[in-house]
């Protein structure tokens, strides 16, 4: 037995029965619950949106950055607050209200003519704040299907919707942010383009939210444990979780540099050098740019269902590596930054989608605490993105062009070769078959 699902096992055993989900699995559904963090996160946010209607309201670039930084932070600590999900009511409740409230909000701050005044930029960190809601609770849900194939299969469709509805989102707000003439008839239907901008940001971030009514029941918890059963059970779950030592070779999986997907937001800033014009940049690492990635998360589903998603994970991170070695050691041309970054936005995909597999491999089961052990574990996910992000812009700086994606590309291999090894090593390929009966 896998050694997560065995300390899980005798974590989770009664008093209180587990909490598993009721009705028909359907993995497919979890590209279209996570579309209210996609716009949000994905589009609005991180994707340009915001960034560019400031920019038409005349903000600063220097203020530009700081905003977006600043309103990006709840992507990163929402484990602080995202734990709420697993009490009061269902975990498919949660996400309805954390979109709900997410789309309201950000609508009531796009009301404003300055974004950058400070009474939009709170409403906006709040709403940034709410539509983590939905990642915990997605979080929590995936962690109530069976190990294996359909956890493989949620996480892939998870990964590919976040960065499709992120996407497309951007794409259709900034076209309207831009009162593109091929959009006049409907911004006359809604009474204008400012209008429109915010209905179609309310609907964006909101509408999503309803297909959580398909998602599988979670059955609350049933025998009279009471508060202090309650939290000692969850004491035992987080203890099976984190508190062993066969937790720390996941955590350097969390935190090892292999697909950090740090170079997708800086190799924008090299294009030039192999001699790429602004307009091929904004459709490579624009619109095509998400779709490749939102592809490369469904190609995951290919992968053998027995294979281990850690050891998935770490030969993708040589995939990875090895597409930024084109960018490195290629001739600074169009056709070798096309090729490498086509490569590499795709690996990059099949990373995300592997590193979510990996996420639920460690959690186990979800039982009543999946959503805040699930938070914890995503958001060790971001401090590689961080420090490659450094990493990369230094490798770039002593040497130049190539260094940025030789830089990743040597660390990202040299830490998934390093734990391969010790998981190979440890005959951790693939997921044992239970035994019948």
């Amino acid at each position: 037995m896998h050694e997560i699902e065995a300390a899980g096992e005798q974590a989770l055993r009664p008093p209180a029965p587990e909490v598993k989900a009721v009705g028909r699995q359907r993995p497919w559904l979890f590209a279209l619950l996570i579309a209210p963090s996609a716009v949000v996160a994905n589009g609005v946010v991180q994707g340009g949106v915001l960034a560019y209607l400031m920019r038409q309201q005349g903000v600063g670039i220097g203020q530009i950055g700081a905003i977006v930084s600043l309103i990006s932070w709840p992507t990163s600590l929402y484990f602080l607050w995202s734990p709420i999900t697993d009490f009061l009511v269902e975990r498919r409740t949660w996400l309805m209200i954390g979109a709900v409230a997410a789309g309201a909000l950000m609508a009531m701050a796009f009301r404003e003519s300055n974004l950058a005044a400070r009474t939009a930029v709170i409403v906006i960190f709040l709403a940034v704040c709410c539509s983590q809601l939905v990642v915990s609770s997605c979080g929590g849900m995936m962690g109530t299907l069976p190990q294996g194939r359909p956890r493989a299969l949620a996480s892939s469709f998870y990964q590919a919707g976040s960065a499709g509805f992120g996407a497309a989102a951007a794409f259709l707000l900034i076209l309207v942010g831009g009162h593109n003439a091929r959009l006049a008839q409907l911004a006359a239907l809604a009474g204008g383009w400012h209008r429109l901008l915010i209905l179609l940001v309310l609907l964006l971030i909101a509408g999503p939210g309803l297909f959580a009514i398909a998602a599988p029941r979670a059955a609350a918890s049933v025998g009279g444990e009471g508060f202090g059963g309650a939290m000692s059970r969850l004491g035992r779950e987080f203890k099976a979780t984190f508190w062993r030592w066969g937790a720390i070779p996941y955590c350097l999986l969390m935190t090892f540099p292999m697909n950090s997907s740090a170079a997708v937001g800086l190799l924008p800033g090299i294009a030039q050098d192999y001699g790429v014009s602004g307009e091929q940049v904004a459709w490579m690492n624009g619109l095509a740019g998400a779709l490749l990635v939102a592809a490369g998360s469904l190609s995951v589903t290919l992968i053998p269902a027995r294979t281990r998603a850690s050891v998935a994970y770490l030969v993708v991170g040589l995939l990875n590596a090895a597409t930024l070695v084109i960018l490195w050691l290629g001739p600074l041309k169009p056709a070798v930054y096309f090729t490498g970054t086509t490569l590499y936005l795709f690996t990059s995909g099949m990373g995300l989608a592997t590193f979510t597999a990996v996420v639920l491999e460690f959690l186990g089961d979800s039982g009543r605490s999946g959503s805040g052990r699930y938070a914890i574990i995503n958001s060790l996910g971001n401090v590689p993105v961080l420090y490659m992000l450094w990493l990369d812009g230094w490798g770039g700086n002593r040497w130049g062009a190539r260094g940025l994606p030789g830089t990743e590309a040597v660390l990202g291999a040299a830490g998934a070769a390093v734990l391969l090894v010790y998981f190979l090593a440890r005959g951790r390929m693939v997921v044992p078959t239970a035994p019948a009966g």
